[in-house]
């Protein structure tokens, strides 16, 4: 085996392929859209690579048939903010072999340690924007947006000397299941309205997107500020994500709170596509958009990505006021709902969460380890 840095369009494009190359055919694995994933490492297109340096390192077998890749990046805008010197690894993807692994991890410790990088931390993927690798329900196939990974990547970080920093929970709700919202909630909500005359909650106004997705991104950096790991999150990151959900978008599932017309929170879910796009490969064209199309109004499986109220409003149970308002869109089509990347310290959603009857269901764990002891 060798590992090369990747630099030719060639070597871009097997790095894109390698996840397929190693779990073609696991009922599990599913692949990106291609379409995105083609320009997702390339700094004109993602606005987080545009303010980090980076690098892709891939491993090759004697066939230079690829088993194994990476990213190790340091992203100026969170080491800025932080005031640290923190290197950062993602898009992880390997077969089952340590040696092979050792090469990658090694690489991206020695790249991001000539960059003084005092530790490495990861996963945490700059382009699809997923945290950590699966570490409780690996029978869970990924909702779109998060990752899936084998149990054994992390014998292979821990074999590193590689420690948990941070565990990320993801609550499930299943109203096929059997799940109904607990009737006090529904009492909850009118003696809300009631306190609070002048609240208004809406769907996404699909006439006028860039308006709440501008309400989206200043909500965010304000209620967001003191969670772990945050940076805060540019325009055009917001951007950015809203055009990949653009196409998918249900305003049922995205609800804007607003106070005297000003919006003081907001909901955002999503139909997961992951589904149909296992069975399209990844592909729109020529035939994957009209599959998608045909197929997105039928979809019962949905993410909760985020929900947030500005400081002010906290603390008076507008976000399970969202919550409520969100269930009631989507109660008929008795969906199943994910809400992703809830922080195991963040007790407030946390209760929340499981007050309102949710079951966490799958652990994401991210590794860091110190790099100024590293010859």
């Amino acid at each position: 085996m060798k590992i090369i840095n990747v630099d030719s369009k060639k070597e871009y494009r097997q790095f894109i392929k390698t996840p397929v190359s190693i779990f073609h055919g696991h009922p599990l694995y599913v692949p990106p859209l291609w379409m995105d994933e083609l320009k997702g490492y390339d700094k004109k297109n993602n606005p987080i690579l545009s303010n980090s340096d980076f690098q892709l390192f891939m491993v090759l077998d004697k066939r230079n048939n690829p088993v194994a890749r990476a990213i190790a990046y340091m992203d100026k805008s969170y080491n800025e903010f932080h005031r640290t010197n923190i290197g950062f690894f993602g898009s992880f993807d390997c077969v089952r072999d340590k040696k092979c692994a050792d090469l990658i991890i090694e690489k991206c410790e020695l790249w991001l340690k000539d960059r003084n990088a005092d530790a490495i931390r990861g996963p945490i993927n700059p382009v699809a924007e997923n945290w950590g690798f699966v570490y409780e329900g690996y029978d869970k196939r990924a909702v779109y947006m998060a990752p899936w990974n084998p149990e054994y990547y992390h014998e292979f970080f821990l074999s590193h000397d590689y420690s948990k920093v941070k565990d990320l929970y993801v609550y499930e709700a299943d109203m096929d299941k059997g799940y109904v919202l607990p009737q006090r909630y529904e009492n909850f909500a009118k003696d809300f309205f009631i306190k609070y005359p002048d609240m208004a909650l809406r769907s996404l106004d699909m006439k006028d997107i860039e308006k709440d997705a501008y309400s989206i991104w200043e909500i965010s950096n304000m209620a967001l500020s003191e969670n772990w790991g945050y940076v805060p999150l540019d325009l055009a990151v917001m951007k950015d994500m809203l055009k990949k959900l653009k196409f998918i978008v249900d305003p049922d599932a995205v609800l804007i709170a607003e106070y005297n017309g000003s919006a003081v929170g907001f909901c955002l879910g999503f139909p997961d596509i992951n589904g149909i796009i296992k069975d399209i490969g990844g592909k729109l064209f020529p035939y994957g958009w009209a599959v998608l199309l045909k197929r997105l109004k039928k979809i019962t499986d949905y993410r909760l990505f985020g929900l947030a109220v500005r400081p002010s409003w906290q603390s008076r149970g507008l976000d399970a006021l969202m919550y409520i308002q969100l269930y009631k869109n989507l109660a008929y089509r008795k969906i199943r709902m994910e809400a992703n990347y809830i922080l195991e310290d963040n007790y407030r959603i946390k209760n929340s969460l499981e007050k309102l009857g949710m079951k966490k269901i799958i652990t994401y764990r991210i590794y860091e380890k110190p790099l100024n002891k590293l010859i």
